[in-house]
Formats: structure tokens, sequence, C-alpha cells
């Protein structure tokens, strides 16, 4: 039966022991629970002998209360414990020197979506980068990589970080938090008294789950809008619509797992997508369909587009190449509809200098790929590859599982 990192540090003494007479931080969020559903503030207050003095809410809240970017969370004390749960997605996205002197060590337990675009790895830095730098050790409670270990897509390029982008990372990682904990402090150089609490039992690769635990743990949103694994499995491509016009689905059931316009049709895209390069489409089904988003964009409008299903038994990891996919749609729409607003200029995780696909995609070569009307499947195949290469080969050392 597997272990996340919480639940050894609650059932084995000798973990805790370190931990005795410090006083404690907490950076967790909605999905921080341990297998019984308990949240693991919670939980980790009722050890005896362990104090539990602040809190710290990642985006989205500690409560997992705020809908979509940019939308920030304030400071409270916690009603039941009465320690500060303190805001890193507010004023301020760095713990500040006033909230770590409320802690003497900080445990981090958060669910990631194994996505370098997922905000929860770059507050993981930064909190490791500032508790370097006030000598506070981190622990890392590990727990799954929802995606599996297949990575895909482009490395961020230098001059593109951002609250999305924190350095050189792959959109779709293959590690867990834990891994990448140990990636970034050898990649930053960070000083920090690091530590990860390994997950017991834990298979990145074995069916059903391909990286979760299916049939062993409840599945609880880590933010609002991953609701579900599909979700999660989408998301290192689905996540590129939100820099787009282009609904996410935002405002239905399924957020992320596709995507339409009221102006599109989606049957023209898909079969668009299998005549240019139908063998990035494998590993999954992608079905047109329609809906209609209850809010954001193209809020009470019928939108036409494209659904991924990845919650069956024809869904294969290694083949499935979210990325690729919507980098595709993306390629059809603009052959299908040359003159397309699809790229959307807003301010994206507080940039204002650059469209958000470049925020989110870590350059600008997805979208000059897709707007080059005599650019070939195999210009953006190449660039990719040469990626993913080398970022298999930067972390196959930090594999924990």
């Amino acid at each position: 039966m597997i272990q996340f990192g919480i639940d050894r540090l609650l059932s084995e003494p000798e973990l805790q022991k370190p931990l005795k007479g410090k006083r404690l931080g907490l950076l967790a969020h909605p999905a921080s629970v341990t297998e019984d559903l308990t949240h693991s503030l919670d939980a980790i207050a009722s050890v005896p002998g362990l104090r539990l003095s602040c809190a710290f809410g990642p985006q989205h809240g500690m409560r997992g209360e705020k809908q979509y970017n940019m939308i920030e969370s304030e400071d409270y004390v916690d009603p039941v414990h009465g320690i500060p749960v303190f805001s890193l997605y507010g004023k301020t996205r760095r713990p500040t020197d006033a909230m770590l002197s409320q802690c003497d060590l900080v445990l981090v337990d958060l669910q990631d979506l194994g996505c370098r675009i997922y905000t929860y790895l770059t507050t993981l830095v930064y909190m490791m980068q500032e508790c370097a730098r006030l000598g506070k050790p981190v622990w890392v409670l590990d727990r799954p990589n929802p995606a599996g270990r297949a990575i895909e897509g482009s490395i961020l390029r230098s001059g593109y970080e951002s609250f999305v982008g924190v350095g050189p990372v792959i959109m779709r990682h293959g590690l867990t938090l834990g891994e990448i904990a140990v990636y970034a402090k050898d990649e930053f150089k960070i000083p920090v008294e690091l530590k990860v609490v390994e997950m017991k039992g834990y298979r990145i690769n074995e069916a059903p789950g391909y990286g979760w635990p299916l049939e062993q743990r409840a599945w609880v949103n880590p933010s609002p809008n991953a609701p579900m694994l599909s979700m999660a499995r989408c998301y290192s491509g689905t996540v590129m619509l939100e820099g787009t016009t282009l609904s996410e689905g935002r405002g239905t059931t399924r957020p992320l797992e596709g995507f339409g316009a009221p102006d599109l049709d989606g049957s023209r895209i898909l079969a668009e997508m299998q005549k240019l390069a139908p063998e990035w489409l494998k590993g999954c089904i992608l079905r047109p369909f329609y809906f209609e988003p209850t809010f954001y964009k193209h809020q009470g409008k019928l939108c036409s587009g494209i659904q991924i299903h990845v919650d069956h038994a024809a869904y294969d990891p290694n083949a499935f190449r979210p990325y690729r996919i919507q980098a595709l749609a993306f390629k059809a729409i603009r052959n299908l509809h040359p003159e397309y607003s699809l790229f959307r200029d807003f301010p994206y995780e507080y940039v204002f200098d650059r469209l958000a696909i470049d925020v989110i995609t870590g350059g600008d070569e997805l979208r000059l790929w897709v707007d080059d009307r005599g650019a070939k499947i195999s210009d953006l195949e190449t660039i990719l590859v040469r990626d993913e290469k080398l970022w298999k080969e930067k972390t196959a050392h930090v594999h924990l599982y």
C-alpha cells in the first residue's frame, strides 16, 4: 500500500524526532490530505510533541477558494488552531522575513500536476531560497506526479522567467515535487538544508494510474480547475489555451481537457490535425464536441471544439503527447483561418511586457511556428526532441522512484 510523505511523517517516530521542540511552518493547500482525507495541518497538529506555529497558502489559497490567476488571497488566523496563515499569493509571492520568523523549519506538502507552469513549483523554489537565506531547513513531504514519468515540451528560455516559469524546466517535467526540489537545489544553487520524505510503495510508471495510485487514494482538487486525474494528464498541453482566445473549458465540468470557441468547427479542426501530423495524436482519443461555459471566456455561448479523452483503456502515457496535440490544434486553426485572432494580449501572472502564450511556453518559438505559414511539423519536432533529450539527461539522477 502506498504511503505519501505526510503519511510516513505521521506514522514513523524516527522521522518526527528531529522536529521535536521546533516551531514548524506548513506550506499546504486543499489537496494536502492524509490517506483518510484529514488535512495535513490538522493531522500534524494532533501529533504529540510536534508544534505547528504558522502555515503558508500558495496560489488559489490554503482553502482553494480563489478561482483564477491574479486573484489574491489574504492572510488570516486559522480558526481551529489559532496560528497565522500567510498568503504567498497576495501582497507577496515570496515568504518574508517576518513570516519566516514564526517558524524554525518549513514542511512543504503540496500536490503538484507535473507541469512547469503550475505555480506550486515556483512557490516551492521561492520558499527554498528564502529559507536558505535565513538558515531554516525545508522538508518536502513527497506526493505523486499524476502525469507520470513521461516528459514533453520545450525548456524555458533564459529571459522568460516568471511566476509560471521559475527557470530552465521543461513543460511536462516527469518528476515528483520532491524530485524537482532536489533538481532545483542544484540547478539554482540554493544552499538550503533540504530533506525529501520519500513515498513508500509508489510506482510511477504502472497501470492503471501511470503516476497516480488509482483505487488507493482519493483525488482532491489541488486547485479549483483540477477536478480529476484526466485534467492533470492533459494539462501540460491544454494550459497553453490560457494564452489564447479559445475557451479551455473553465465554466464547465471538464476544464482543461479540451478547447473550443463559438466561431470554430471542431470536426474541421480535428480533420486538419489528422492530415498534418497523425503521429502526434496517439495515446488518447480526440472527439469533436460542443459546450457552453457558464463563466469566463465565451460565457453563455455555444462553443465547438475538441475534447481529449485519457480516461480509458487505450490511454498510453508514453504515446500521449498533450503539448504536441495542443500545438497542432493551434496550427490547424491557423491553416483553416489565417486571420483568426488566436493569441490573446493581456497581463498573465504579473507579466506585462510580452504575450501570455510566450510567458506560458517559456519562449516565442511555439507562437512563431504557429504563425509561420511555411513552417513544417518537423521544425517544431526538432526543437522538442532536442529539449526532451536534454531534460532527460539533466534529471535522471534525481529520480527517487
